[in-house]
């Protein structure tokens, strides 16, 4: 090897080992700090698109469980109110067969059909305030119900299936203008409350099944994000037990190279000895 003082090939040799020794140590901060070995496309172009498109289905998913949950809301307010309308049609059961008496009197009957105004007006109110976030399934302003999203790509939905639970409907047959002042008027009445009560049963029954689906269909959404999280961070995540080993090499590595560089800078002072005198 020839001494110069111009060139100095070993110290350029040093330099670039402690230059790639610096860079690769940076490198394992970095994923020590983040806790990413993937955090952008410059790491790993390919592994880092597919990670992003699965943060884009992670949040399109976390959308489409907010739509769910506010379904379950929806339809739990539904059935709380539609349980309270039957326990009301079974209270008027009781005021209306009572009102079938022939031997009653006019003022317990004016007393009877009192309280089964009462409850009529109770239901009215309950199917009135059967609201969540402005959604109400029961007061028979929705025709085809309430649609929700269930799927990323807002390609698919669940329906919560709207039940007009108002006096005088297709299924609370029974309207303020039904009386028990007369024989003839419970008659009609008990007939119609007959009919309410097995068309009431079977509509929360409907609900009752939806709400069931939609919450089946809730948690396997929040499942498959867990899957999804689980899987994005076998993509990018770092193990942090293996960068710390790296780390520590690396940091001895480095001392050593700084060493290795101090060494050749040195060199050049050895071309001196040869011009001392003896």
């Amino acid at each position: 090897m020839t001494n110069s003082v111009h060139t100095n090939t070993s110290a350029a040799i040093a330099l670039q080992n402690l230059t790639r020794t610096n860079d690769r140590l940076g490198d394992v901060q970095s994923r020590i700090s983040t806790g990413l070995k993937v955090q952008g496309a410059k790491d790993n172009a390919a592994i880092w698109a597919i990670a992003q498109q699965q943060r884009a289905d992670v949040g399109a998913l976390s959308a489409v469980k907010q739509s769910l949950d506010r379904a379950t809301s929806i339809a739990d307010v539904a059935l709380s109110a539609g349980e309270s309308v039957s326990d009301l049609l079974n209270q008027l059961k009781e005021k209306v067969v009572a009102a079938k008496d022939t031997s009653l009197k006019t003022q317990s009957r004016e007393l009877l059909n009192a309280d089964f105004q009462a409850l009529l007006r109770a239901i009215a109110s309950a199917v009135e305030n059967a609201t969540f976030d402005g959604g109400n399934i029961l007061d028979g302003s929705l025709t085809n119900g309430i649609r929700f999203l269930a799927n990323a790509d807002a390609t698919s939905f669940v329906t919560l299936s709207a039940k007009d639970l108002t006096l005088g409907g297709s299924i609370i047959e029974l309207a303020m203008s039904d009386s028990l002042l007369t024989l003839t008027g419970a008659t009609q009445a008990l007939t119609r409350l007959d009919n309410s009560i097995t068309q009431l049963n079977a509509a929360l029954g409907e609900i009752g099944a939806q709400a069931k689906q939609i919450e089946a269909h809730n948690n396997f959404v929040t499942k498959l994000v867990d899957t999804l999280e689980s899987g994005i961070g076998n993509l990018v995540d770092a193990d942090l037990a293996k960068e710390s080993a790296r780390l520590q090499a690396l940091q001895v590595q480095q001392q050593l190279g700084a060493q290795s560089l101090s060494i050749a800078n040195q060199a050049p002072q050895v071309i001196l000895s040869l011009f001392r005198g003896g």
